[in-house]
């Protein structure tokens, strides 16, 4: 659900105070039409958009579905001042949501393609949009990708900077002391050596951060090495510049998780155009 607060900031920035342009009588219908083909996504949010006015969304295509060329993705009528008013932000927000759905389900699709790699999740990160995130991890989810943290409260993540201040293992500690019963902590680590390390120290992830896909597959060994002697699961994570041109070469690394920060800071609209009438 997409609040009337969130709807408001999106229109205060493109509406303004006095807009003439859409001063228009009567009623009318609209339709979000894909020119392209690709995965649709943030309707949901293009519907808030158009609701906040009086237009009422009669069709819509559900998060997900693959669209093609000259499809139609959602459908609107209502007076036409309300519905011309609405129609730039909604599809902006649908064009860039559908967007991130779109290139997660490429890497989804080139991951799985790999022997051995039907398995792994392809997972988005917190390198969001400020104020877009909710729209931007549910176009992950709805490309078929996992979301991975959606705030700092989600998972406790030991990086590279509290290595350096405190050790490896007095850092898994410390969180380890602190953080809920019910929470999990990941360990990056930059070399394969350091993989079971942070299994040991109590890592339920271990983040593979920048590693090549060699480096990759020899550090999931040693996880999983580790994770038999301790006799409990410990997942592991391939993180840094994986591309969808990439991602097939880490899903066979037999890792778990690759996450990918382009799914979102680099993935290209999807392109819409809005008719009316």
């Amino acid at each position: 659900m997409i609040p009337n607060s969130t709807v408001e900031v999106w229109l205060r920035e493109d509406v303004g105070h006095h807009d003439v342009t859409n001063d228009v009588p009567g009623e009318t219908t609209g339709r979000l039409v894909a020119t392209e083909s690709g995965v649709a996504a943030g309707l949901d949010a293009a519907r808030a958009v158009f609701e906040y006015f009086d237009a009422s969304v009669t069709e819509s295509a559900a998060a997900g579905d693959e669209l093609d060329a000259g499809q139609t993705a959602l459908e609107v009528e209502g007076p036409a001042e309300d519905v011309l008013r609405a129609e730039r932000v909604a599809v902006n927000v649908a064009g860039h949501a559908s967007g991130v759905a779109t290139k997660t389900r490429e890497a989804v699709e080139a991951a799985c393609e790999v022997d051995g790699g039907s398995g792994v999740r392809v997972a988005g990160t917190r390198k969001t949009t400020p104020g877009l995130r909710g729209v931007e991890k549910r176009a992950i989810a709805a490309g078929g990708g996992d979301t991975h943290r959606l705030d700092l409260s989600h998972m406790v993540m030991v990086k590279d900077n509290h290595i350096a201040e405190r050790g490896l293992e007095p850092a898994v500690e410390r969180f380890r002391e602190r953080a809920s019963f019910a929470t999990k902590i990941e360990v990056e680590v930059d070399d394969p050596g350091d993989a079971p390390r942070a299994a040991r120290a109590g890592a339920d992830i271990v983040l593979l951060d920048n590693m090549t896909p060699e480096a990759t597959a020899r550090a999931v060994e040693l996880v999983n090495d580790a994770a038999a002697e301790l006799g409990r699961e410990v997942r592991t994570e391939a993180s840094g510049g994986i591309t969808v041109e990439t991602v097939p070469d880490y899903a066979a690394t037999g890792v778990d998780i690759v996450s990918m920060g382009c799914l979102t800071h680099s993935a290209p609209a999807l392109d819409y155009s809005f008719r009316t009438g």
